[in-house]
């Protein structure tokens, strides 16, 4: 990932943000993580405080604030909107860690220690801002409940579809389009009870725009693009690993490339692995 992001920052120079799973110096085993914007100096501190026996650790990365703790990630999430209602929530999982920052992306995969991860899967997305402003919020992907999606593309009825989810009991901490797809794809696994590939097709059954999609879970991920697939994509599929991106140069330097399958994703197809 380090060096694939040599080969998409000419697709969006101003930001960057990433989600890492399995990495166990990150989010070691009984700890969960949450990841915030806009907290407050003291979170550390607020967080602990309600927390006393959890072994509360922050740590700042680029715009994000990054806190674990040795509780369950409902309980991390409940305590740290409750401390730091101003803040916005952009990840959480147990297995699983968010950032996002404004900037040169070669110089947010330094801060992110990008080198250093470990782990079994990851997703770093580049944006160049179109239709809002530069900031750490319009970062992707969108987080909820170790679930990621980063996104190229809109959805024209996702207003629509916000207020159906509202109407349910979800909640949002944007009003980013990307957000809608996050929050469906999440409350179709969690409260319906369907698996990444059931929710993905539903999504593309329902929501309307061009888009390519990739959406991570702490088992599997999915690309998923519409019927007219006028953004790009690019798979390579070895017998070991399975990587996407935008662009080709982003991919063509990963080992084992030879043994590779390299194929454009079909138009209006879900592609799922699970590991």
């Amino acid at each position: 990932m380090h060096e694939m992001v040599e080969g998409i920052v000419v697709r969006g120079p101003d930001s960057a943000g990433v989600a890492l799973y399995g990495d166990p110096e990150r989010v070691p085993d009984d700890y969960s993580s949450v990841s915030l914007l806009n907290a407050p100096s003291d979170i550390k501190e607020l967080v602990s405080a309600k927390l006393p026996e959890a072994d509360v650790s922050v740590e700042d990365m680029a715009e994000t604030t990054f806190i674990r703790a040795k509780v369950p990630v409902k309980e991390l999430v409940l305590i740290a909107r409750e401390v730091a209602p101003d803040a916005s929530v952009i990840g959480s999982g147990e297995d699983s860690v968010v950032y996002k920052g404004v900037g040169n992306p070669l110089d947010l995969r330094e801060t992110y220690r990008l080198a250093d991860a470990t782990g079994y899967q990851g997703v770093i997305h580049t944006r160049l801002a179109t239709e809002s402003a530069i900031d750490a919020e319009g970062a992707h992907p969108y987080s909820v409940n170790g679930l990621s999606i980063v996104h190229n593309g809109s959805f024209s009825n996702h207003a629509t579809i916000r207020r159906d989810l509202m109407e349910k009991g979800v909640e949002f901490d944007s009003q980013n389009d990307t957000e809608v797809a996050a929050r469906y794809i999440s409350y179709r696994m969690q409260e319906l009870g369907e698996s990444l590939d059931e929710a993905a097709e539903a999504l593309s059954e329902n929501f309307d725009g061009f888009y390519t999609l990739l959406i991570t879970t702490e088992d599997s991920f999915a690309v998923a693009r519409d019927q007219y697939a006028c953004k790009p994509a690019i798979i390579a599929e070895h017998p070991d690993w399975v990587a996407m991106a935008s662009e080709f140069q982003a991919i063509s330097h990963l080992p084992g490339m030879d043994d590779a399958k390299i194929f454009e994703p079909a138009p209006g197809k879900v592609y799922t692995w699970k590991r």
